[in-house]
């Protein structure tokens, strides 16, 4: 065998190994789920976190697209949440100035896009006034601004 054959045989053979162990990881690590958080208007939601009910870690969405993806979470425990068809996965929504939102999803083969649209939040726009609270030590001022001496 010469020696440009065998040379190409192991280029071959180089490329084909990876390209089964990296078909057989993906198998095993669950079907992406992509969740796209918008406006009721249609804009992405730059400032969107999204997280599990007993997860502790937020993931930040794309601040261009307002979309999160992913296959697998890891819970607090060690355990991977990993995503396969059937599961039923809630989420939880949230961004500041904005109504949180929980979804639930059943997750299927492929195709898992879960458009999600979050609300502002009304904020009344009364202003609360404080109340002075004035305590026996405090001397009122005069009209120049300084403290009256004793």
């Amino acid at each position: 065998m010469s020696p440009r054959k065998l040379l190409a045989g192991l280029v071959l053979a180089a490329m084909l190994i990876p390209g089964s162990a990296l078909a057989k990881k993906s198998k095993d690590a669950g079907v992406a789920v992509k969740v796209i958080v918008t406006t009721e208007t249609g804009e992405p939601v730059s400032t969107a976190v999204i997280r599990h009910p007993d997860e502790a870690d937020r993931h930040r969405v794309n601040a261009v697209d307002g979309s999160w993806e992913a296959a697998v979470l890891y819970m607090p425990d060690g355990t991977e949440l990993v995503f396969e068809p059937g599961l039923t996965l809630r989420l939880e929504i949230s961004a500041p100035g904005y109504m949180t939102q929980v979804i639930q999803y059943d997750v299927r083969k492929r195709n898992n896009k879960i458009p999600v649209s979050l609300s502002l939040l009304e904020l009344e726009s009364e202003e609360i006034e404080e109340p002075v609270i004035q305590f026996g030590r405090d001397r009122p001022r005069d009209e120049t601004g300084a403290t009256p001496a004793n």
